[in-house]
């Protein structure tokens, strides 16, 4: 999750610079995108880790 902040901050910053930088306004705005994107699959690598290892839980048979 902490990679998610980070590229979702570095995105931020980005998109920030852009507005003060209208030579480079494409570039940074393309490069937020690719933050943003890797922001999505880290945290859908995370959810799914945490969702296999919820159904691996509830599959484990229980002892009585």
């Amino acid at each position: 999750m902490e990679n998610v902040r980070r590229y979702r901050a570095l995105a931020s910053l980005c998109r920030q610079q852009a507005a003060y930088r209208p030579l480079q306004n494409w570039e940074l705005l393309g490069q937020a995108e690719h933050f943003e994107y890797l922001a999505e699959v880290a945290l859908k690598a995370h959810f799914d880790a945490c969702n296999a290892h919820r159904d691996e839980d509830a599959e484990a048979p229980v002892a009585a």
